[in-house]
């Protein structure tokens, strides 16, 4: 972890309180891409997609689906 200077870290403390702070953060979340969304609405198939991928990049092998057969099933 960095360890800043009391100067500094005063410095920081005072811009972060400062309108124009606010404002760039404020446009840095209206701009933010979210590439699961398309058009407002989820993309299921964009996220299927990314997880099959990264399972594939990370090796993780898929675990044999086994069905649940319960004749008392409560939630």
């Amino acid at each position: 972890m960095m360890m800043l200077s009391k100067t500094a870290e005063e410095e920081i403390r005072s811009q972060a309180h400062s309108a124009g702070f606010k404002d760039e953060m404020a446009s840095l979340a209206r701009s933010r891409h979210n590439p699961f969304m398309k058009g407002g609405r989820a993309d299921v198939d964009a996220y299927i997609t990314f997880v099959s991928e990264f399972n594939e990049f990370i090796s993780h092998k898929p675990k044999r689906f086994v069905a649940i057969i319960d004749r008392n099933m409560r939630l």
